[in-house]
């Protein structure tokens, strides 16, 4: 085969696969794309728990509310809405298996859909008793400086983006398809 043959076989090959992704099934275009961290412990974990809170009623009723609106990120992307569980956030703890916060994104209509977790400690309570940060299953946390703009003191925290795969990380505290938009205050 001659060079030239060569490279117009090499791009008909390209434009087969090029062609075929057009038209992969979204299913597995999701799997695919959560790829390592769909089979990620700690993940498992969160849907597992979460699982029940894929309605919104079912986590207030587990004592989650809303705090903080939806909130937005600095460039790009956002964390969502926050439905807080206070009994967790103030002992003190981590533990995979109580979030102190479940994650949602607003889809319009004043309804939501669960995205994740949000493992939440106060810095100064967790380093009294303790040499590091936190790290759960082998995920480091995220410090958040006071002040900042949810009026907290300095805290620890590790998002798990379980439900919707973010093209920048599962670990990440912004999540970069996720939009408060649809989102227009707390229904009643």
């Amino acid at each position: 085969m001659t060079s030239r043959g060569f490279a117009r076989f090499t791009f008909s090959i390209a434009a087969t696969f090029a062609v075929a992704g057009l038209f992969a099934s979204p299913a597995l275009t999701q799997d695919h794309a959560h790829g390592s961290s769909a089979q990620n412990a700690l993940v498992k974990v969160v849907r597992e728990i979460t699982e029940p809170y894929k309605n919104v009623a079912a986590a207030e009723a587990a004592g989650y509310a809303l705090a903080f609106g939806c909130v937005s990120g600095p460039d790009a992307g956002a964390m969502g809405l926050h439905y807080v569980n206070m009994p967790l956030v103030l002992d003190g703890e981590i533990n995979a298996t109580r979030p102190e916060i479940v994650l949602y994104e607003p889809v319009g209509n004043g309804q939501v859909r669960l995205v994740g977790a949000d493992y939440l400690v106060f810095a100064d309570a967790w380093d009294k008793t303790h040499s590091a940060a936190p790290e759960l299953m082998g995920q480091k946390f995220q410090q958040f400086e006071a002040p900042n703009r949810f009026g907290l003191p300095r805290f620890y925290t590790l998002h798990v983006w379980a439900w919707k795969n973010n093209p920048t990380g599962t670990f990440v505290n912004w999540h970069s398809n996720i939009s408060c938009d649809a989102f227009s205050g707390p229904t009643q």
